[in-house]
């Protein structure tokens, strides 16, 4: 692996979950992978998950991770070609890339969309800038469209849960992304790439469940069922992953708040006893109702712990790979 910006940068998804599980079992049996060796991790935007598990990664493969809050510590940077720099922004991409790959080994980028033109959120210039300028491998933090670590983190804990139920170890267990409602528009981020994992992964039944307006882009949809039915989406549902995103058509606009889209147990009386998932953060009562979150059918907080063995195992990919 050289780089890590999306699935496509995997070539068995099976085998790095299992290289991950390996890693939970034994989190610094490669502390000299890397050893004298410095990763850097860049945020445009704040985290709390991907921010802190990807340092404790680092830290368990022997290297040393250095956070810099680009958007609150930095020089406004600029990322369009032969800009004439008369405004905001104060530094190149081209004159600040170099120097970071100089100065790291893995370089970390946490970029975001505008919600407000979808062509350039979605040619994602910002994280390709610095894939061009930097000359070391770019790892994804969670980009204009896709947050790959998080999907990662995901298929680690659906196989977890998978090898611990002896009903579905000989099934196809059946996996839900539903739609939830928001306060405010939110990007399609980690839903692109949920739907993007699932589909390469192909080892599910996959049924994405949403409003009328708040189809995703078929690019990271192709080969699952889609439905505006939530009741029927959900029907023997063995894995329910409850996420909100604005919408990709109408670009960033909230079409529904909905409040009947949000998951409760009555709903969840129509699943296979299914267990649930969420990103985070979460609205509580908005997206979630606090009897699901603090019940015994999440795995709310499984899925965050597991944010550490996904950044291990790609992280781990990367040294292994430059060390070739």
């Amino acid at each position: 692996m050289k780089q890590f910006i999306s699935v496509k940068d995997v070539t068995d998804i099976n085998a790095l979950v299992k290289k991950a599980l390996l890693y939970k079992a034994d989190p610094v049996k490669d502390i000299l992978l890397g050893k004298n060796k410095r990763i850097g991790l860049l945020f445009l935007n704040p985290s709390l998950r991907t921010r802190l598990s990807t340092q404790v990664a680092a830290q368990n493969l022997g290297m040393e991770p250095i956070v810099y809050n680009v958007d609150k510590e930095g020089w406004s940077l600029e990322f369009n070609e032969g800009a004439v720099m008369n405004g905001t922004t104060v530094e190149h991409i081209k004159d600040a890339a170099p120097i970071l790959g100089n100065y790291f080994d893995i370089l970390c980028i946490r970029t975001f969309p505008s919600l407000q033109n979808k062509e350039q959120d979605y040619s994602e210039k910002i994280i390709h800038q610095f894939i061009k300028y930097a000359g070391i491998p770019v790892v994804s933090l969670e980009s204009a469209t896709l947050h790959p670590l998080q999907s990662l983190t995901d298929i680690i804990t659906i196989q977890e849960s998978i090898a611990l139920n002896a009903a579905l170890k000989n099934k196809k267990p059946k996996v839900v992304l539903t739609w939830a409602p928001h306060i405010k528009p939110i990007p399609q981020c980690v839903a692109n790439s949920f739907s993007e994992w699932m589909t390469a992964w192909g080892e599910t039944d996959f049924v994405i469940t949403h409003p009328e307006g708040y189809e995703l882009s078929t690019e990271y949809t192709n080969g699952a069922s889609i439905t505006h039915d939530q009741s029927a989406a959900l029907k023997d549902a063995d894995f329910v992953y409850v996420k909100n995103w604005s919408s990709y058509g109408d670009y960033g606009k909230v079409l529904s708040t909905d409040a009947n889209w949000m998951l409760t147990n009555d709903k969840l009386a129509a699943t296979n006893n299914a267990k649930v998932m969420h990103c985070l953060p979460v609205r509580r009562n908005v997206e979630l109702s606090d009897e699901i979150l603090d019940g015994a059918n999440s795995l709310v907080t499984k899925e965050a712990s597991n944010r550490v063995w996904a950044a291990q195992a790609v992280l781990s990919e990367i040294l292994v790979n430059a060390n070739k």
